[in-house]
């Protein structure tokens, strides 16, 4: 599923974070108006799929300077400097364990990490607590073992059923066992389950991805996330566009497919609350990713993982061997911070609140933006009904254009 904490190759520049990770006093007003949560990210894959622009490392890459070891001892560190630096008082709500490949180091790594995060902090009763994992390293001994932990939500990355879009993507798994560990879940007691597919590789046609909304469905998970594929540069699959290996995506054939999906995950009772995500019932959207999407505090544990506190983010350094050294010195692994002014969190609380179902109220946007949420819902792109309640709520036209429309309200 999306998840917005996702650790990009490239980092930003910021300011310095303090050797001790301590924040400024903006990071801590209201912070009782706002939830907190933990995303844990794994920086390790058994092998580099030809699209991925995630800070994520194979064995050969890595060789000695970094283990699954030295990650977890350094992860439970980074714990511990949150707790310092954040105090008690706080109940976590969502725990995301992301990647990488979290299924890659087992449940027993996750699972300390977890019980770390519950004795430093709390984890609410209701907590969410998800995990990402691949098919090829996940059988039912480790989603045992997870559920047993308290992992409630578990994130495939099916990506597609067809064999050979499969290969263009790189990805090693059979498409027929993301669908096997479906069933696993639902043995093991997993409250929800969600299930990743990315639209528009190159040569699939409109029958492939049919049936892979069609095998989706089949399956029952009650969540499901649709991406298109998006050519990040200095990837594989960037390099075989250049030399015109493959042809690039097409920009109308994507939207098509958006459609499609639309429709066929609504007419199978899934339904869209945030742009790319789809869920059978309230209560199996993603509450992790909706705190992102809505503003809430989250600190990132793990290399290149980045954190929001309070309109303070900060993002720790890549390396694993880097991330590693820095915590057994006693120092915070952040490698930069920004601390976002006014104007900065408008800007983003626009572009993320419009991506919901409910979409984002008219009060919060300047008066050229509210000029232009009005020419929005003349042309279709918002729903002129919610527009007159006060909100500004993305159509179906709306959510093919959602980046541009949202610049424009942001204004």
């Amino acid at each position: 599923m999306v998840n917005t904490g996702r650790v990009p190759s490239t980092l930003p520049d910021g300011d310095p974070v303090p050797p001790d990770g301590s924040l400024p006093d903006q990071a801590r007003q209201g912070a009782a108006d706002r939830t907190l949560s933990f995303y844990v990210h794994v920086p390790f894959c058994a092998t580099r799929c030809g699209y991925c622009d995630f800070n994520t490392y194979t064995a050969g890459e890595l060789g000695s300077a970094a283990s699954p070891q030295s990650w977890l001892d350094a992860a439970l560190a980074e714990v511990e400097l949150a707790a310092r630096v954040l105090g008690r008082g706080r109940t976590v709500s969502t725990v995301f364990v992301g990647g990488g490949t979290p299924s890659l180091v087992g449940a027993e790594p996750l699972t300390r990490i977890l019980t770390a995060i519950d004795e430093r902090f709390g984890l609410a009763d209701d907590a969410e607590v998800s995990t990402e994992a691949n098919p090829e390293s996940t059988d039912p001994a480790l989603l045992g073992a997870l559920r047993a932990a308290g992992f409630t939500r578990l994130s495939l990355g099916l990506q597609s059923t067809s064999r050979r879009v499969l290969t263009v993507l790189d990805r090693t798994h059979t498409p027929g066992r993301a669908l096997d560990v479906v069933r696993w879940a639902g043995q093991e007691g997993f409250e929800h389950v969600n299930l990743d597919l990315i639209y528009g590789t190159p040569g699939e046609t409109d029958a492939e991805f049919t049936d892979s909304l069609a095998a989706v469905i089949a399956s029952g998970v009650d969540h499901v996330s649709a991406y298109s594929l998006i050519v990040e540069p200095g990837t594989r699959l960037a390099r075989q566009f250049d030399r015109g290996v493959l042809p690039m995506p097409d920009e109308d054939v994507l939207a098509d497919r958006y459609l499609l999906a639309d429709e066929l995950l609504t007419g199978a009772g899934l339904h869209w609350y945030e742009v790319s995500n789809w869920a059978r019932t309230p209560a199996g959207g993603c509450r992790h990713n909706l705190a992102y999407w809505t503003g809430q505090d989250w600190w990132g544990i793990g290399p290149g993982a980045h954190s929001h506190v309070g309109g303070v983010r900060w993002w720790n350094v890549k390396h694993p061997a880097a991330y590693a050294q820095r915590l057994a010195e006693g120092r915070s692994p952040g490698q930069a911070r920004e601390v976002l002014g006014p104007d900065d969190r408008r800007l983003e609380d626009v572009l993320l609140r419009l991506r919901l179902r409910d979409g984002l109220a008219l009060s919060g946007l300047s008066e050229q933006g509210r000029r232009h949420a009005r020419i929005a819902a003349a042309d279709g792109s918002l729903d002129g009904a919610a527009l007159d309640r006060g909100r500004a709520v993305l159509t179906l036209r709306g959510r093919l254009l959602a980046d541009g429309i949202a610049l424009s309200l942001a204004e």
